[in-house]
């Protein structure tokens, strides 16, 4: 890997960063003398407790601190740690902060597939939240209560989890491209009380029902009473006992009022994938992902006032959380919902453009789709607007580091980011002070004292190994819903080595700083022995012209394990022995011989999660005969019928 960066920030941007306001103003209160991003993180790391408190003031959060900053017991201190245990403060309050100021400006733009605009702003958006709040206080919504949302990426979505954090009620959502199946696994668990939903979608230039699915998951779940509808397409009649979303805004707004809570009462519950079995039900607190995202917009990102925010997502995936937050720093949220390449590849492009975004958000596997249709949003838009590029979901290869620099825009800061909705958040992301290098997440989270643990568990550094926290954090889990003795959040992060965390990422350390990933721990194959990140093989088996797509797990094959290649290849293209000899140089000659499979097999379509994860767990239980846990976690559960009883892997 070249130690050469491919981008480095200008003087001027490192002077205005963020990041750099902030080095100063420790510098200033501390007597320091930090001068770059390393000194600073290693200041955090021996002055955590110093560092959030610090930035609770430079982020300007409003709510009362309290005199304790963290609450460390004597058994694991780590996972049992408790942030600004006095803190009083309301999530919403925070968002809105801004209207105060800024009432006229945009808070929230919303582009469809039809590529028409519609802008709310400010002073909008605060007078919708107090009309929804007050329809949700006759529901007997009240702290600790749970309102769910099942919805599109649009900005009623916003307004409703706002509303609802306005009462210290709890928000959780799914997006509609999940079955009545799948979203009673996660909202059967949670029990809310009010359901906000539409009446149907837009998707790749069709439209799709969403009502009568919303209506199972009523019928299905015991606790809601109540159910809104917004009708985002129109002209579908609702039941009595169903409310209309517009009725509820023609109604006088009063003046809106926030109930603060505690730092570590629940604001979110987020949902594993749940493809090794039910779904997780993950408790997010309100001051922990206040704060943390107020650190990764605004010094990760350099998220500014008045900037626009983008992240290609649903309400199904952690990153639309993610998103929503950056209204705490004074942003415009930039929303878009729909297929990012209807009506062609240029949608997401053209909307940068026209709404000026600064900070646009996507996945890697998005990214590695433009590159394989030779598709160069910088031939085709300005993009002068364009600052920062985050990438997440999966792994961002090399090869797509020099497409986004050569394709996209040369001056700009790619972050791979990386963390997942354990955290909701980001263990490895971004610095606007710094350099980026091909293939490298730029740096570990400041406050995190982020390492890679070998097979011994001892830090290892330019070697391949387990992704860990080694401290404790704010936006760590309440914990996860009915689990009662946390039992099964200790299993889940805890269990490996007592009081650190273990993310499940394989990953490696560099002289750089920066972090290489190689995929997931538990898809990790291990042929003879020697462990292989599956990453590694995607990199180089998807940049061949013939492949759009691929998946590779580890057969049990004679007391061993062998690597077995699937790939999904071009419309009109045979998998001969021409293509088959290519892949295997191909991996041979990029890889090892170790990482060469013992057999590949061409099939039309490749199982992936609704957040666009590769479920290569499901296809190793397929091919193993085991039954997957959970189908109605993915989002072509079909396509692992082209995996069963494969004739190929009998011999």
């Amino acid at each position: 890997m070249s130690n050469q960066p491919l981008w480095q920030p200008s003087a001027t941007r490192i002077a205005n960063a963020n990041l750099t306001a902030l080095i100063n103003t420790i510098n200033r209160q501390y007597s320091l003398k930090i001068t770059h991003y390393d000194q600073l993180y290693s200041w955090s790391i021996s002055n955590s407790e110093a560092f959030w408190k610090t930035l609770w003031q430079f982020a300007g959060v409003v709510g009362e601190q309290g005199e304790r900053i963290v609450d460390k017991p004597d058994k694991d201190p780590n996972k049992n740690s408790r942030w600004f245990p006095d803190a009083k403060l309301n999530f919403a309050e925070n968002l809105l902060q801004w209207a105060k100021d800024i009432p006229d400006k945009d808070a929230i733009i919303f582009s469809g597939e039809d590529e028409k605009a519609s802008t709310m702003s400010w002073a909008e958006l605060v007078r919708q939240v107090s009309c929804i709040a007050a329809y949700l206080k006759t529901c007997g919504v009240e702290k600790g209560d749970v309102v769910a949302g099942y919805l599109p990426n649009i900005a009623e979505t916003v307004v409703a989890m706002l509303a609802a954090s306005s009462l210290g009620a709890i928000w959780t959502s799914t997006s509609p491209d999940f079955g009545t199946d799948s979203v009673l696994d996660r909202f059967g668990q949670t029990q809310p009380k009010v359901l906000f939903t539409t009446d149907a979608y837009h998707y790749n230039g069709k439209t799709h029902d969403n009502l009568n699915k919303a209506r199972a998951v009523r019928d299905g779940v015991d606790s809601l009473s109540h159910m809104v509808v917004i009708p985002y397409v129109g002209g579908t009649p609702l039941n009595n006992d169903e409310t209309c979303w517009r009725a509820l805004l023609a109604k006088p707004a009063e003046a809106l009022t926030f109930t603060r809570v505690g730092f570590n009462d629940p604001l979110y519950v987020l949902y594993s994938s749940g493809t090794t079995g039910k779904p997780k039900c993950i408790i997010h607190s309100v001051g922990g992902m206040l704060l943390n995202h107020l650190k990764e917009h605004q010094l990760h990102s350099d998220v500014k006032v008045g900037d626009r925010v983008f992240y290609f997502t649903t309400c199904g995936w952690m990153m639309w959380n993610w998103m929503a937050s950056a209204l705490a720093s004074g942003a415009t949220l930039v929303l878009f919902d729909g297929s990012p390449f209807y009506p062609d590849a240029g949608v997401l492009w053209r909307l940068t453009d026209a709404q000026k975004v600064t900070l646009f958000g996507t996945s890697a596997k998005y990214l590695e789709a433009l590159e394989k249709q030779n598709y160069s949003p910088m031939r085709e838009h300005s993009l002068s607007t364009l600052r920062t590029l985050c990438s997440t979901g999966s792994v961002l290869g090399p090869e797509q580091f020099d497409y986004v620099y050569q394709d996209v825009k040369n001056d700009l800061q790619l972050s791979s980011i990386a963390g997942g909705t354990d955290i909701c958040g980001c263990f490895v992301l971004g610095s606007p002070i710094s350099p980026v290098f091909r293939g490298q997440s730029q740096v570990r989270g400041l406050a995190l004292d982020v390492e890679v643990f070998n097979s011994e568990g001892k830090p290892v550094r330019d070697e391949k190994g387990e992704l860990v926290c080694c401290n404790s954090f704010p936006n760590q889990p309440v914990g996860f819903w009915l689990d009662t003795d946390g039992a099964r959040y200790h299993k889940a992060y805890w269990d490996k080595i007592e009081d650190i965390w273990f993310h499940g990422d394989y990953v490696e350390l560099t002289d750089e700083g920066g972090m290489l990933f190689f995929g997931r721990s538990d898809a990790i194959l291990n042929p003879g022995g020697v462990r292989i990140g599956t990453a590694e093989i995607y990199r180089h088996v998807n940049q061949i012209d013939e492949i759009l797509d691929s998946v590779v797990i580890g057969q049990d094959w004679q007391n061993d394990v062998r690597v077995v290649l699937f790939v999904k290849l071009k419309p009109g293209v045979t998998l001969d022995e021409g293509l088959e000899r290519k892949i295997r140089t191909t991996i041979r000659s990029s890889c090892t011989p170790r990482h060469v499979p013992a057999k590949i097999i061409a099939i039309t379509d490749i199982p992936r999660t609704k957040s666009g994860k590769l479920a290569e767990l499901a296809v190793r239980d397929v091919v193993h005969g085991r039954a997957v846990a959970q189908l109605s976690a993915l989002d072509n559960p079909e396509s692992l019928d082209q995996y069963k009883n494969r004739p190929e892997l009998q011999h």
